[in-house]
């Protein structure tokens, strides 16, 4: 009986989750009237409770557990408190992009359960504290007028902690990326890559010219190499990439783009020959059976639990993802695969990819230069931090040891991912204060009552 339960609900998981998918970016659409917006956002939201009752439902059979009620409960509260907050405290709230955080949270509960029941319960007390502090960032951000002149606290504070984890930090496969506080491990470069986006929106959102691109790339250099000696090239990836994208939109100069695309080849050649474990790395992403036993273990169980989940998954409980080295954190997007299948895995990765495109389009339509500079620059570091997780995963490109935002395990990763969406719902509420949205908004809304 419960072999069959888990059956029903694996194939209702990968329905439901297409569905929400196929309605998230159908709420993209701009001509998407009021009334047929407002009937998805519903639909989405009773999609993700069930999401979190149905895989509640075959956890709790399957390990007989108090705690997974306990889990099942609380984050259903979670989310409505979420939703409360931001569907009805704040006016004019994305409404979707709140319920893909909700559905993102909802499977990493799902499969942190599964695998580590104790890193569940911390990963939804951690995204709780973290919601706590960040219903009130939409505010700050649009009440505050202050952003723009705090240019250089950005990138001191950035530098600071950066140079605290290089000289501090505690090295965790050949990297230093996390400084122990008391009680409280933390990983600081989570939260400098949103100081680093504020900084180069304030050096560039009145002025472009060479010195003051030179000033910018000095200063992201500084934290770029901070990173680099301590061997956490992943960050370092996500900053340069962060930094070049932004300065190229601010300045509208491909000589810019082209001479950074130069730097990062030749860092990474460089990279290669100064750091053993790039090295490492680079030989289990070129051949990783020819080192199956070793270097390549990792993405081979990777690799082989993906090809065994196929299209549908194996079923909750019915996969070996244990197996996969750091499952928890650097290679949930593997066990989610194995267990629920490649449709369910997609269907999250196309989640991922219509959060990247709201915050671009938010920032397409922000008129005040600097704002729209931060909602670039923080859609540029949510989309290359979700690039560089599923391409190392699938060896699409090496392993960078870096985290799938609200999904995989970790309090600064969920702490600062959910900053960056407090933000970005912060610029969208502001864009409506300033008439921006609001203005287009009503115009469509005459548009389609005379059609």
């Amino acid at each position: 009986m419960i072999h069959l339960i888990t059956e029903i609900v694996r194939l209702l998981l990968i329905i439901m989750i297409a569905v929400y998918t196929y309605d998230s970016f159908k709420a993209l659409r701009s001509n998407t009237s009021e009334r047929v917006a407002n009937r998805l956002y519903r639909k989405q939201t009773t999609i993700v409770y069930l999401t979190v009752f149905c895989s509640g439902l075959v956890l709790y059979l399957h390990t007989n557990d108090q705690r997974v009620i306990a889990i099942t409960a609380a984050q259903s509260v979670l989310f409505a408190l979420a939703m409360l907050i931001y569907k009805q405290i704040y006016e004019y709230a994305n409404k979707p992009l709140i319920n893909n955080m909700c559905m993102l949270l909802a499977i990493s509960f799902l499969i942190l359960t599964r695998l580590r029941i104790d890193h569940a319960i911390r990963q939804l007390f951690m995204a709780a504290a973290a919601l706590l502090i960040t219903c009130v960032i939409p505010l700050l951000i649009e009440k505050l007028k202050l952003w723009k002149r705090l240019t250089y606290f950005y990138a001191v504070v950035g530098i600071l902690a950066l140079g605290a984890v290089a000289v501090l930090g505690r090295e965790t496969y050949g990297a230093k990326i996390n400084i122990k506080l008391g009680p409280v491990l933390l990983q600081p470069s989570e939260f400098v890559k949103i100081l680093l986006v504020f900084f180069i929106a304030c050096m560039l959102y009145q002025r472009t010219d060479l010195h003051q691109v030179v000033i910018t790339g000095i200063i992201t250099a500084i934290m770029i190499l901070i990173l680099v000696a301590s061997k956490d090239l992943g960050s370092a990836l996500i900053f340069f990439v962060t930094f070049l994208v932004m300065v190229y939109v601010a300045t509208q100069r491909p000589i810019y783009l082209l001479a950074g695309l130069s730097m990062m080849a030749a860092a990474s050649v460089a990279g290669y020959f100064l750091f053993s474990h790039v090295r490492t790395r680079v030989l289990a992403w070129k051949d990783p059976l020819a080192v199956v036993n070793d270097q390549g273990y990792q993405i081979c169980q990777s690799l082989f639990a993906i090809g065994t989940g196929g299209w549908f998954g194996s079923g909750l409980f019915q996969g070996m993802p244990q197996k996969i080295p750091v499952v928890t954190t650097d290679f949930v997007f593997s066990a989610i695969s194995e267990e629920l299948g490649a449709l369910f895995a997609l269907s999250m990765i196309f989640i991922c990819i219509s959060n990247f495109l709201m915050f671009f389009n938010i920032a397409m339509q922000i008129r005040d230069q600097f704002y729209k500079l931060i909602a670039l620059g923080l859609g540029t570091v949510y989309g290359i931090q979700v690039f560089t997780t599923l391409g190392g995963v699938t060896k699409f490109i090496p392993s960078t040891g870096v985290t799938l935002p609200l999904v995989s395990y970790g309090g600064s990763s969920i702490l600062s991912t959910m900053i960056l969406f407090a933000i970005i719902q912060g610029l969208y509420k502001r864009a409506f204060s300033e008439g921006d949205l609001h203005e287009k908004r009503q115009k469509r809304q005459k548009k389609q009552k005379r059609s």
